[in-house]
């Protein structure tokens, strides 16, 4: 197991803790060309490029619609299967 030597955070890959580490150092490696945002993460910098190119990549099994953000596709296909995959603390109700 891998420790952050900072908070409590472990994990079981070393490449995790590497990753992880940037949160406290604020080191930002990915930059975008069209506006200079910088991203800890490659996978956030892809998302955020798609906001200067507009290009829609998750489609909706069921529909066919369009979106450039994966969680925003996942909650739009909850409209048509009725999931709620998220349960209020103080209640019990589910919603989406």
């Amino acid at each position: 197991s891998y420790m952050c030597d900072v908070c409590d955070f472990s994990c079981t890959h070393s490449h995790k803790l590497n990753l992880h580490k940037r949160i406290h150092t604020e080191e930002k490696i990915y930059k975008c060309e069209d506006c200079g945002k910088c991203f800890l993460l490659f996978a956030r910098l892809r998302e955020h490029i798609m906001i200067h190119t507009g290009e829609k990549v998750y489609k909706c099994e069921h529909c066919g619609k369009h979106f450039m953000l994966f969680k925003r596709a996942k909650v739009h296909m909850t409209t048509h299967t009725g999931e709620r995959p998220y349960t209020c603390d103080v209640c019990g109700v589910g919603f989406g």
